[in-house]
């Protein structure tokens, strides 16, 4: 496995671990984001009655300048969330295989797991259910509790803190897009790069150098975390 580790993290200090979803708690190479990706675009293409091209432009500019299309649609279109939401996870989850080597691992780490995702609870439970995972996690806070302001805005980085009394120092932050892990190291959190190679998971001209680690799959990620852990001091 490829890991970096760029700046040193006390792993025995950490009582929360926050992971980001989609292409960071299953490997992207399923593909099961491609599928929400074709959900956002059909949603946008029926609303504005345009054709696939414009709904991709629209899609991509949207994130762009809102940080997600669905809000850039409920701004500029007044669209509900909700339904939104619904559309665009009416997806296949089986293309993910369960991962019983992450259901050991996570089972080896102490201290509380959270899910932090752009999608919803729903989303969220159906994918940790499909890995064989999700009675590891006390909570999901998702877009809704974030009041539908995506990462990477600092407010809903403050909301899920208070929401949840999460101390940063004692906490790491897991996520697939560079640009989200940013607010977490200015709160003084941990912070773990899953790198997938995906256009939007890095913008030109970032670098990642507040990130403490990095790695290109999470299950052997923390298998190591975990066995370092177990490990007798000294």
């Amino acid at each position: 496995m490829s890991r970096r580790r760029r700046r040193p993290v006390r792993w025995d200090l950490i009582d929360t671990w926050l992971f980001d979803l989609d292409n960071t708690l299953y490997h992207h190479r399923h593909n099961l984001f491609d599928q929400v990706e074709r959900r956002i675009r059909a949603f946008v293409a029926a609303h504005l009655g345009v054709d696939p091209a414009a709904a991709h432009v629209v899609q991509k500019s949207y994130y762009r300048d809102h940080g997600s299309t669905m809000r850039g649609m409920m701004i500029r279109h007044g669209v509900d969330p909700k339904a939104f939401l619904e559309f665009v996870h009416d997806i296949d989850v089986t293309v993910v295989p369960p991962d019983q080597a992450l259901d050991a691992a996570l089972g080896r780490l102490p201290g509380r797991k959270l899910i932090f995702t752009n999608g919803s609870v729903a989303h969220a439970e159906n994918v940790m259910r499909r890995l064989g995972v999700q009675h590891h996690f006390a909570a999901v806070f998702d877009i809704v509790a974030a009041d539908y302001v995506p990462k990477p805005d600092p407010v809903t980085y403050a909301r899920l803190l208070r929401s949840h009394a999460i101390e940063p120092s004692r906490t790491v932050f897991v996520d697939d897009i560079l640009r989200n892990l940013a607010p977490a190291a200015d709160l003084g959190m941990a912070t773990v790069w899953v790198r997938t190679g995906a256009p939007w998971a890095l913008v030109a001209g970032e670098t990642p150098e507040f990130v403490h680690e990095e790695t290109e799959g999470l299950t052997p990620w923390l298998g190591e975390v975990a066995t370092e852990l177990a490990a007798p001091p000294g």
